[in-house]
């Protein structure tokens, strides 16, 4: 049975729903490897606007799944990774290759064309924070709650790019003692601190969500990637020069499209209409 289930709509918002309630939507390496697929998928398919990622039932995600067998995992034909788990022996290799299965599924989340939105309702915690974080948007329920707990039992709560992610969320005082302490958050301080955009009833959370991938959805593809591209990577940017340039070339990529002269002759005839040409 897959673990992950998709839905998409009209508007060209794909729903991506955790589907492992009975396990708190824990991540073993069969999901993550389905999360890849979907992933490989979408990723620049003009049809695909925007993603909202959520979780079946009460939880979003309690992070990696520590009861998972290895006779579970099968879709060794999804990543290079994937097929290095199914085939080594070696403890530490293994681990290090289901690790690095993870974080880099989170890191395509993170460089995915189209904006990810995610909704949370229930645990978002260990590596379902980190999943969480992983996307351009957050929309929380007010049962929520976050939390890097991996320091609670022996090792560091820098896992699968929580500690890339959050100083530039929340601040780096603020997420050092976060990932310091690894205590569990509610929705109300994860909107506090500016980690979710908004907290709401659990009824509303995935039809807010979707809401608003919806209203990006509106956007031309292509100004919608560069503009995800360019805000995160001018996060990391050494100068306002380098900024600058980075904007400017995309600016000017951008205008090739035709897009800006359609919506400039549209604006003067006062028939403005959003482009939608990738």
């Amino acid at each position: 049975m897959p673990a992950l289930s998709t839905e998409y709509l009209p508007s060209g918002v794909v729903v991506l729903t955790i589907d492992r309630p009975h396990r708190r939507n824990a991540l073993d390496n069969q999901t993550v490897a389905e999360l890849h697929t979907v992933l490989d998928e979408v990723n620049g398919k003009p049809e695909v606007r925007a993603l909202v990622v959520t979780g079946a039932g009460a939880g979003f995600s309690a992070g990696a799944d520590l009861a998972a067998r290895p006779e579970d995992f099968t879709a060794t034909d999804a990543t290079p990774i994937a097929a290095l788990l199914g085939a080594v022996r070696s403890p530490v290799a293994r681990i290090y290759a289901a690790q690095e299965l993870m974080a880099s599924a989170f890191e395509k989340i993170h460089r995915l064309r189209q904006p990810v939105i995610a909704a949370v309702d229930g645990p978002a915690v260990g590596g379902g924070f980190a999943l969480a974080l992983a996307c351009d948007i957050r929309y929380a329920a007010r049962g929520a709650s976050f939390g890097a707990v991996f320091i609670r039992h022996g090792i560091s709560a820098c896992d699968m790019g929580t500690s890339y992610h959050l100083p530039r969320l929340v601040g780096a005082a603020r997420s050092a003692e976060l990932l310091l302490t690894g205590r569990v958050f509610d929705a109300e301080e994860a909107l506090r601190i500016g980690l979710v955009l908004e907290v709401v009833d659990s009824d509303d959370l995935l039809g807010r969500a979707v809401a608003k991938a919806e209203e990006i959805a509106r956007n031309s593809p292509l100004a919608v990637w560069m503009t995800k591209e360019t805000m995160w990577q001018t996060v990391d940017a050494p100068s306002l020069r380098h900024a600058l340039d980075l904007e400017n070339r995309t600016q000017v990529m951008c205008s090739a499209t035709g897009d800006l002269d359609a919506s400039f002759a549209a604006f003067r005839d006062g028939t403005e209409t959003t482009q939608s040409r990738l």
